[in-house]
């Protein structure tokens, strides 16, 4: 990362040519890359008609400019914003007069978050909803990422410091401040209290068993079988368009093909493998293994057939859905199906027709709905913050077991518990401590 006393600028909007393209400017000389472009510096937080000019004075686009005058911005500094028409030439232009101002230069990937974060504007959790937010496919990881980045865990993580910081000022005060007349006797009670309580919380969060993440990742669901069953074909039809080769030829499908579908909000992979069976052929063999490890790694398995006498290989600890196709060959999806494993669901279709298909994505919502859980999403949508609150998990847990061998080690603990919550929101401060001790029980005055 470049010094922060560089002032960086990037495109904000979507790839040219488009109608609008806003280029945002941050740092110390905003202010006077705006002035050398728009020829002055607007009322802030008002968007005004500006004509741009180069270097030379050459006139470039008729604008629309905004200044916002720092900390009262997105990254804490001072930001402009170009709103500029989204030619290719137009930006050109542009980027190549903001690039001949001193000290003022193009920004990396993800900077403008960077520097909010370093400037107070969001913590780390605020930081990865927002990137969330902007990889979002479905409805649901939109207000997930969107629930992150307004402060669904940051808040809470806060909270939960701040008291696990109380309980440990308590400890600190009993060591060292016992002989103050204004400080109680009696601490060690009201601290294990607030562990306690602490403890049942946090723990109460983590056993939400990875909704959060799982609804990031997404669920995979791999199409397996033997060769020229349809599963391309009926990768196709739940996709919607053609994805996926179809020939009457088996073997065609050599290698794992993939396609993100938005199934009533939730997001899920669907995985075309290759058919499996024995073959000589050494590409199809390659085909073949990696279809098999796909869907051993797969969170549900859509064994497809054209008979009911080829069942899946037993390889995997995924549910197995057995899925009859080509019923308008050999019958009728109304046909009854006879249930011999009760464990794994059986559906007849056409994945030529279409027959079937309705059922069986209705069924994959179902099973959708289950595995992310019918209700809003858990606090944790990562695993860096699931492995951090485990630490601080860990380091309360202690604080109560070696409050018998002291004071000082049950201090220490929670040191350790407030340090990975700081570490989840990225504001670790080790002053904070003395800060609420001296304000709350006047120590010193």
């Amino acid at each position: 990362m470049h010094p922060v006393d560089q002032t960086i600028f990037a495109l904000s909007s979507g790839r040219p040519p488009s109608a609008i393209a806003v280029v945002r400017i941050s740092g110390p000389q905003a202010g006077l890359a705006l002035r050398l472009l728009a020829g002055k510096i607007p009322t802030p937080r008002r968007a005004t008609r500006a004509l741009l000019r180069d270097g030379a004075a050459a006139p470039i686009d008729d604008a629309v400019v905004l200044w916002f005058p720092g900390p009262a911005s997105a990254t804490g500094e001072d930001v402009a914003e170009l709103h500029l028409h989204g030619g290719r030439a137009v930006l050109a232009s542009v980027v190549a007069a903001l690039s001949g101002i001193d000290n003022v230069r193009p920004a990396e990937p993800g900077e403008f978050t960077r520097r909010a974060f370093e400037n107070g504007k969001l913590d780390l959790t605020e930081a990865e909803g927002l990137d969330d937010l902007i990889h979002a496919d479905t409805d649901r990881q939109r207000r997930q990422a969107l629930r992150q980045l307004t402060g669904l865990l940051g808040d809470r993580a806060r909270d939960w410091r701040a008291r696990i910081i109380e309980a440990q000022a308590l400890f600190e005060a009993g060591i060292d401040f016992a002989d103050e007349g204004d400080v109680p006797a009696q601490l060690i009670t009201p601290a294990l209290a607030k562990v306690a309580s602490l403890l049942e919380e946090i723990e109460g969060a983590l056993a939400i068993e990875g909704r959060g993440e799982r609804m990031r990742d997404g669920l995979v669901v791999a199409i397996a079988g033997p060769p020229n069953v349809g599963k391309s074909t009926l990768m196709n039809q739940l996709a919607r368009r053609e994805v996926a080769i179809v020939s009457p030829h088996a073997g065609t499908t050599r290698d794992v093909i993939e396609v993100q579908l938005d199934l009533d909000g939730y997001p899920v992979t669907v995985i075309d493998t290759a058919g499996i069976r024995e073959t000589e052929d050494p590409v199809e063999q390659e085909g073949v293994r990696r279809a098999k490890a796909r869907a051993a790694a797969a969170d549900l398995v859509l064994w497809l057939t054209d008979t009911d006498d080829v069942l899946p290989p037993d390889n995997g600890s995924a549910p197995v859905w057995l899925v009859r196709n080509k019923i308008d060959l050999s019958g009728s999806v109304n046909d009854p199906v006879e249930n011999r494993d009760a464990e794994r669901p059986r559906f007849r279709m056409s994945a030529a027709h279409g027959d079937g298909v309705t059922e069986l994505v209705a069924a994959l919502v179902g099973f959708a709905e289950t595995f992310f859980g019918r209700q809003e999403s858990g606090l944790i949508t990562r695993e860096r913050q699931r492995k951090l609150l485990q630490e601080s998990v860990e380091a309360l847990r202690r604080s109560t077991s070696v409050i018998g061998q002291g004071e000082e080690l049950a201090a220490e603990e929670l040191r350790r518990a407030a340090y990975a919550l700081g570490r989840l929101l990225g504001r670790v401060d080790v002053e904070d401590i003395l800060d609420v001790i001296f304000r709350e029980f006047c120590i010193g005055k």
